[in-house]
């Protein structure tokens, strides 16, 4: 098999480094990849969210499947885009729906589904310029720490943990005012939940499911979270 991985970071070396393993992957090409990605197959200078370009590759090449690793195309809808197109409509895209991708994109969408379906979760409220007032009221009614969430994507930098509430109503006005772009014209305003995270992943086509081995994220630098 001819095989595209989509991405430039470490995630994507990592995928790179375990697809180059596989007895079924003929031809590896990554785009754009980076240093560590070359030495696992062909690095392809490519932007993530250039579909076309995307696209006239895997035609050209006859790509056997597409496997993306950042949330940002899978956000952009690169899914969609292919499934949409007579080219690469029958070429497999491993990574979920413009639809599915919102409850990555989104985490006032992601909260709003955990009620919608039952599924436990912290309290929280999603605060605009247009109530910011209910904003700092509802951290006033929270017990320290408090957790501030951009919106939207942020490269996984978009969450703010605060000792005060000073400094959280504070920063809830700098968020909203641009401090992460576009991505926090809307702020999730969390509570607190203290305890070891772990990540889940799950490969479904829709039908069938698989479940991976959990993975546990380290947020803070330094031993015990001192950073």
């Amino acid at each position: 098999m001819k095989l595209l991985l989509i991405g430039a970071g470490g995630r994507e070396h990592a995928l790179a480094w375990k697809m180059a393993q596989s007895p079924q992957c003929d031809k590896l090409y990554i785009a754009p990849g980076n240093a560590g990605t070359k030495n696992c197959g062909e690095n392809v200078p490519i932007p993530v969210n250039d579909f076309e370009k995307l696209k006239a590759f895997c035609v050209d090449k006859q790509i056997d499947m597409v496997v993306v690793g950042p949330e940002d195309p899978l956000v952009n809808g690169i899914y969609d885009n292919f499934k949409a197109d007579a080219r690469t409509k029958n070429i497999p895209v491993i990574g979920p729906s413009k639809a599915g991708a919102m409850l990555e994109g989104s985490k006032d969408f992601a909260k709003a589904f955990m009620q919608r379906h039952s599924i436990p979760t912290a309290k929280y409220k999603t605060i605009s310029k247009a109530n910011l007032e209910e904003g700092l009221q509802f951290l006033s009614e929270l017990k320290a720490p408090y957790v501030l969430k951009a919106d939207g994507l942020c490269a996984g930098k978009g969450v703010l943990i605060l000792p005060t509430l000073e400094e959280a109503q504070k920063e809830l006005r700098e968020m909203l005012d641009g401090m992460f772009g576009n991505a926090s014209t809307h702020v999730v305003i969390e509570e607190f939940l203290s305890g070891i995270e772990c990540s889940v992943f799950v490969l479904t086509d829709g039908k069938d499911y698989k479940i991976l081995p959990e993975a546990k994220d380290y947020k803070r630098i330094g031993e015990h979270d001192t950073g």
